[in-house]
């Protein structure tokens, strides 16, 4: 029995769930996601809620009941209220620096980092040690920007690297005197 799966998922005001087979199309004020979902996965639209329900009870169905539930959770949010990651860079001389639709960074190499501009993703550098990477596709947002925080992950010694906003860095000691 999938918890997850069997909760209702609530449409906010201004936000559109469209049904068609297996592939549902959500639209809203941020923009329009579309996903096409196994065909063993029922999603029906009822009101201002949407509900998912499984054909059969075989493993497989039963595993992808909660994974869709959780998918069309995050597509409803993701248009009516997009998602963001915020990373920050510590270090001396580490900055950024949004570049036309792309990111600049200086992270301490010989050479500036270069990220390029990626679909339906913007960068705002709130100050030079602040990123944030802002989309409305949930995976999309993760994805960036685990790509930028590997260019220069946080070493434990010093803390130095661009970490997640969120994120602890354990502390090592280093040599003793």
């Amino acid at each position: 029995m999938s918890r997850v799966g069997n909760k209702l998922i609530s449409i906010p005001a201004g936000v559109e769930v469209k049904v068609d087979g297996s592939t549902v199309t959500v639209k809203g004020p941020k923009g329009t996601l579309t996903k096409t979902f196994s065909d063993k996965i029922v999603v029906k639209v009822e009101g201002n809620t949407v509900s998912v329900a499984r054909v059969d009870e075989e493993k497989l169905t039963r595993s992808l009941h909660g994974t869709t539930r959780a998918l069309l959770s995050n597509m409803v949010i993701g248009v009516s209220t997009g998602y963001v990651k915020t990373l920050d860079l510590v270090g001396v001389g580490y900055r950024a620096a949004a570049k036309g639709k792309g990111l600049t960074l200086a992270l301490g190499y010989s050479h500036p980092v270069e990220i390029d501009e990626v679909a339906g993703i913007t960068f705002k550098c709130e100050s030079p040690t602040k990123i944030h990477v802002e989309g409305i596709e949930k995976e999309v947002v993760g994805q960036v920007a685990a790509v930028i925080r590997s260019k220069r992950p946080p070493e434990p010694y010093k803390g130095k690297g661009v970490k997640y906003n969120d994120e602890v860095i354990r502390r090592k000691e280093g040599k003793k005197a």
